[in-house]
């Protein structure tokens, strides 16, 4: 936590068909932000669901 609130620095991030990019939260922690990917991963939808930390580029 910093004097502006807590630190979330783990991003949700969801990329549709044509490539565009959303993010879809952000998180205290890699396992609570993979956990939220994972059940939006399991809905079946053709969305790809990746979980980024902020300042960092996906891999």
């Amino acid at each position: 936590m910093t004097d502006s609130g807590p630190v979330l620095p783990w991003l949700v991030i969801r990329q549709d068909d044509n490539g565009n990019r959303y993010r879809v939260g952000r998180y205290a922690t890699r396992d609570e932000a993979q956990q939220v990917a994972d059940s939006l991963d399991d809905r079946g939808h053709k969305q790809l669901y990746c979980v980024e930390r902020i300042g960092q580029p996906a891999v």
